[in-house]
Parts: structure tokens; sequence; C-alpha cells
């Protein structure tokens, strides 16, 4: 894709205390792409997410959007920026009108064109029928659908959207990721979830954090190919020692499995399928079962992920020293 970087993360960083939530983080995003940003709690995934939107100086690295710096132009750089938080920043005794139409005011837009701005952005969500109805008595998946328009309202060329889905129903969560799809086609978009296949329907590419660094960043047709990785899935009835099998040529590592089963990871441009069968034979460990393995994207979130680490990210209180901002409300 040869459109200009929309976002562009340089070795972004953030302590709180002694402790480093986010380590030396770099990423692009486009237009026309959207992003699956993927952690475990406490990974520092809302950190940076909170980073980016503006909502938290960074301890070190520059943000730029859509040409604006972060740090040294604060306000031109948010302006760039719709955000949908993980719990809609939503006034439930307002109609759905008037509260776009507040919204589009704090976007400076100006009242001539608010009315056009709100419909619009009523338009692309599916709320055109839902003007005059109070927030309160909308639906979870309408509310999400109001929490979407007002982050669009402006136009921005880049959408950070915060659990979307979370506590839809099947269809609404259809119709969101849909959406999102949509708002991918004209906007660069951020989608933080922790709803493995919704990044794989929804997303262009995935990036996995943990414990502050990123540990895959990957396109969907890359993620693809990693899925349908070099491994295979092998049963005996007599097991020989894993040993054994590590040292076939090709092959990386041997894992055993729940049911009985190992996987033999080996090297993608070396299979060892015929030298473990030329083994089984003269060895007699009774093979009776050696096929391709496929990975899960949750597998793969799994293995990246599986160390514990601090859940800073749902700290109760932060002293106030560490949550200092350089960057304008």
């Amino acid at each position: 894709m040869n459109t200009a970087a929309l976002v562009e993360v340089k070795n972004l960083s953030r302590f709180y205390g002694a402790l480093q939530a986010v380590k030396d983080v770099s990423f692009t995003i486009r237009q026309g792409e959207v992003l699956g940003f993927l952690g475990p709690n406490g990974a520092g995934k809302t950190t940076t997410m909170q980073i980016i939107s503006g909502n938290l100086a960074p301890s070190g690295g520059s943000i730029t959007i859509n040409g604006h710096d972060l740090l040294e132009d604060p306000r031109a750089a948010k302006s760039q920026i719709g955000y949908l938080p993980e719990n809609p920043p939503l006034y439930r005794e307002l109609t759905v009108d008037e509260y776009l139409d507040y919204r589009a005011a704090l976007s400076r837009i100006p009242l001539a064109r608010r009315k056009q701005a709100r419909n619009h952005a009523k338009a692309r969500c599916g709320l055109e029928n839902t003007g005059g109805r109070l927030i309160g008595n909308l639906s979870k998946g309408y509310q999400q659908r109001v929490g979407i328009a007002q982050a669009i309202i402006h136009l921005p060329p880049v959408v950070i959207l915060d659990e979307p889905t979370v506590g839809l129903d099947p269809i609404q969560i259809r119709e969101i990721r849909l959406l999102i799809r949509e708002l991918g086609e004209e906007h660069g978009v951020i989608l933080s979830t922790h709803i493995l296949p919704e990044v794989q329907t929804t997303c262009d590419r995935v990036q996995i954090i943990n414990k502050g660094e990123l540990v895959l960043s990957e396109s969907i047709d890359g993620l693809e190919k990693h899925m349908k990785s070099a491994s295979l899935t092998v049963a005996f009835h007599r097991v020989p020692a894993l040993e054994i099998l590590e040292k076939v040529p090709g092959v990386n590592s041997v894992q055993p499995e729940t049911n009985g089963r190992l996987r033999i990871f080996h090297e993608p441009e070396r299979n060892p399928t015929e030298e473990i069968l030329r083994m089984a034979v003269k060895k007699n460990w009774g093979l009776y079962e050696i096929r391709p393995a496929r990975l899960s994207l949750e597998q793969i979130f799994l293995d990246l992920t599986t160390e514990a680490v601090p859940n800073i990210e749902t700290t109760t209180e932060i002293p106030a020293s560490a949550n200092e901002s350089r960057t304008e409300p």
C-alpha cells in the first residue's frame, strides 16, 4: 500500500515509577487499514491506546497523527482522531440528535455544518430513525452505534475503537463488524479487542503486545501462512523418547499434547514426515497417525503471552506525578 501513513508511532515508552508499561513500541497505520491490537490484561495495550489518543503522555518516543506531532502540536493532532473508549461516553438523558450535536460542537464543527455532520454520521452508523429517541432507551447495540457515530462525526482520518462489541448479541456483533470494515475503507482504524475471531474477520493487520513489547506484527495474510505453520501432529502406540524425535533432521522441537499425541515443530523447508515414517517402521513405534497441524490464532496468542504479568492497566490509583501529560486536554 503506497498511501501515506496516518499514524506513525516510533520507539514509544511509558513508565509508572520504576515499572515500564510500554517498551520501545513502533508501528504505522495507513488509510484503508484496520489494525487489530491484542494483548492480555496488563500487557500495555490500554496504556498504548491512551497515549495514541492523547489522553496520556509518553515517557519517550514520538507519535505523528496525519502529519501532526502529538506532543508538539497536540490540538491539531487530536483533531485527526475519533475515539470510542470501552465504555462509550454517552449521556443517556439526551436524544441521539441532541448528543451528536453536542459532540459536533466539541469537535469545533461550525454551527452551519452540524446538522449535515450529524446526519452523515447517523447514516454511516445505521441511526437514521433514532434521532428523537433517548439514548438511555436504546439497546446496547444501538448505544454502541451512537458511540461510533460520535467518534466519526468530524470525519477524522484515524478512528480508535476500544472493545466496540463487548456485551452485544451475535446479530449486533455482526452488524458492528461490518460497520468497522466500512470505516476501514476511508479511515485508518485501530481496533482493540479480546475477541480473537473478530480480528480475523475484521482486520487487515494484527499486533500482539505482551509485557509492554510488540511480540507480533503481521498482516492477516501473513498470519494465515503462520497459522499453517511447519508442524506435524503424530501419535504412536509406543511413544519414543522426545529427545530421539528432536534429533531428526529439520525438527526444531517436540511438545506433548493433552490427548497423548505429539506436536513436532520443524523447519518450513524441511518436512521430516518421511524420516519419521522410516524410523517408526524400523523401531516398531506403532505409528498410527501423522498429519500436518494448523495453529489457531488463539494458540499463537497463548504461545506469545503465556507468562503472567502484573496488571498495571487496572491500577485504581496512579500518583499525580506519574500521570502528568505534555499534551493539551
